[in-house]
């Protein structure tokens, strides 16, 4: 009984830290945003993390070649838009936004899910889906309005929670179509495989706006960015997801926006307000009930 326990707690921990280097990763976003271009720092995210893993997947993806092409419009797709869409949007939005507030928004990805499963996968939502989505938009608009929903109206304010919003939509596309697919791939193969395609996505828009050299100002970001959130969290959470299950380690999520907060709280100088307060209990209480089975 008590090496079980010590088993669970241990398994447990995987996630905490997964969702702190994640949250801490936002921060960095924000941080880098004036040192370094969206197109640059994403770039180089994926090129760390490519030539990290090169050296230990390369002749196993080279064994895997014929599963691999079987599978190559679906790894074009869900590195589309999980590594390119949404972290290059989170890159562009940090230059509008805080990262508190993209910590927030950034929770949002469960009620998205729901209704993008409801449209691919004809996954239809119960009464608690729709009543949690609802409650949660509004939540979501609560601060992005900065406790006023009148300032809504002014967009210009609020461009970087729009990139944010779009973002996170484009991120819980990802999920669905993983869920859909369900491909019969190790998991490491088709990290590696996503980030070969991100690297060939980003190069018209280098070629179009060019790249940022790294410097003593950034590169610290850049380093952080291609190993940790690119490589360390996944893994972390994938062997969580072995030993606790998805639905108990997916409940972990909801601490990236305390976590953010908190960060950014204590290194940006960033304000938690009153609207944060009430607009993140509102979010996180319908994400709840949008989670709620059908009684």
């Amino acid at each position: 009984m008590i090496e079980k326990s010590k088993h669970i707690g241990w398994a447990l921990s995987l996630p905490l830290i997964a969702v702190f280097i994640w949250s801490l990763n936002i921060n960095v976003t924000r941080y880098v945003a004036d040192l370094i271009s969206p197109v640059s720092i994403s770039f180089y995210r994926w090129l760390v993390a490519f030539v990290i893993l090169t050296p230990f997947m390369f002749l196993k993806v080279w064994k895997q070649r014929d599963l691999i092409r079987r599978h190559f419009v679906q790894f074009a797709v869900l590195s589309a838009f999980g590594m390119v869409l949404y972290q290059g949007l989170s890159y562009s939005a940090a230059h509008h936004t805080t990262a508190t507030n993209m910590g927030i928004i950034n929770a949002f990805v469960p009620v998205f899910t729901i209704f993008i499963s409801m449209a691919l996968l004809r996954d239809i939502p119960n009464r608690y889906a729709v009543i949690g989505s609802i409650l949660s938009f509004i939540g979501l608009l609560y601060v992005m309005g900065q406790g006023d929903f009148g300032s809504l109206l002014k967009l210009g304010k609020h461009w970087g929670d729009i990139i944010m919003v779009f973002a996170v939509f484009f991120y819980a596309f990802y999920g669905v179509f993983l869920k859909k697919w369900q491909l019969q791939v190790p998991l490491l193969v088709s990290l590696y495989i996503q980030i070969s395609f991100a690297l060939i996505y980003h190069l018209p828009f280098i070629l179009w706006l060019g790249l940022d050299s790294i410097d003593s100002q950034n590169a610290a970001s850049v380093f952080y960015a291609g190993v940790f959130p690119s490589l360390i969290a996944p893994l972390l959470w994938m062997v969580a997801v072995h030993h606790i299950g998805p639905n108990r380690t997916s409940i972990f999520m909801n601490l990236m926006p305390v976590f953010t907060a908190i960060i950014a709280y204590f290194w940006l100088d960033e304000a938690w307000t009153i609207y944060h307060t009430m607009g993140g209990v509102v979010i996180l209480i319908g994400i709840a009930l949008a989670q709620k089975k059908r009684i």
